[in-house]
């Protein structure tokens, strides 16, 4: 895999192109010491970028919450990320638009510092092994917990809130498994290091925590609609890692993770079921209606 500051192409910065390899930040910039740095990531099927002005409100909200404000409107980083796509003419890959403090200050307070922003994209394909979208990934469950919603700014997509993410998805690598199931400070089920996560019980009900200390995630709340539709009931609910072998099944959902089947979480067994896979198909059909039109 080609590093990503040794790519080619261009990156929209600061409202102008630049040549990839020469997009800089100074090593004091405040996101880089302090995690002030915000982002989104989105999807593009077929060329066209799936539900771009739900994650540009939600990169708004994010800034605002960090106490950030965008030096642009919304309707100007949607027209930029539509115009970086077509530029590096990405049919089907991702979007990273990111924003951060610079280098104007290097403190805790960071009242004077400029706010940057770009958005990058590229070709991506599959976030894990195309095949375990058939048999599943596996998945141990992380020392790490999500915080209490009062100890951090939890529905933000900020960098600071990924580091426990990172180490958790390391151990589980190092140990065999392809994510790691993560709980919240009660000690209930939250999500995994990047992606939401539900569970089909023996009536082929879904069942999905409650996001109240981690994202309640774009992809989350399609999967939910698609489901509804097919009459499948959903309930959303606090759930005890006591419960999880009276599930039959299991998946995760999110941008980079789609729908991605789980047939394993530490020594609990799933089976990657028709519901599962139906569901992985419509989300698929959905995302790539308009190149079908």
């Amino acid at each position: 895999m080609i590093p990503y500051n040794k790519r080619e192409g261009k990156i929209w910065y600061n409202n102008d192109l630049v040549d990839w390899q020469d997009v800089k930040l100074h090593v004091l910039s405040h996101g880089l010491h302090y995690g002030s740095f915000v982002f989104e990531g989105l999807r593009v099927y077929g060329g066209e970028i799936f539900k771009l002005e739900e994650h540009t409100e939600r990169l708004f909200h994010s800034a605002k919450i960090m106490d950030m404000k965008i030096p642009y409107s919304k309707e100007e980083i949607n027209i930029a990320t539509k115009k970086i796509v077509s530029v590096q003419n990405v049919q089907n890959g991702y979007v990273r638009p990111f924003a951060w403090r610079g280098s104007e200050m290097m403190a805790v307070s960071a009242q004077q510092t400029k706010i940057h922003i770009a958005i990058a994209t590229w070709e991506w394909g599959t976030y894990f092994d195309p095949k375990l979208k058939t048999e599943g990934i596996k998945l141990n469950i992380s020392k790490w917990r999500r915080p209490a919603p009062d100890t951090i700014p939890w529905d933000t997509k900020a960098s600071g809130l990924y580091m426990i993410c990172t180490l958790s998805k390391h151990t589980a690598e190092r140990e065999g498994y392809s994510d790691s199931l993560m709980l919240d400070h009660e000690g209930n089920v939250a999500e995994a290091t990047g992606a939401n996560i539900f569970f089909k019980d023996k009536n082929g009900e879904l069942h999905t925590p409650t996001p109240d200390c981690f994202l309640d995630g774009i992809t989350r709340r399609t999967v939910i609609e698609i489901a509804k539709s097919k009459n499948i009931k959903v309930n959303e609910r606090k759930i005890s890692p006591d419960e999880l072998s009276n599930f039959v099944g299991c998946f995760l959902t999110g941008t980079a993770a789609e729908v991605t089947p789980i047939s394993k979480i530490a020594e609990h067994n799933y089976k990657v079921c028709s519901l599962i896979l139906d569901l992985s198909a419509s989300y698929d059909k959905l995302v790539r209606k308009k190149k079908a039109a």
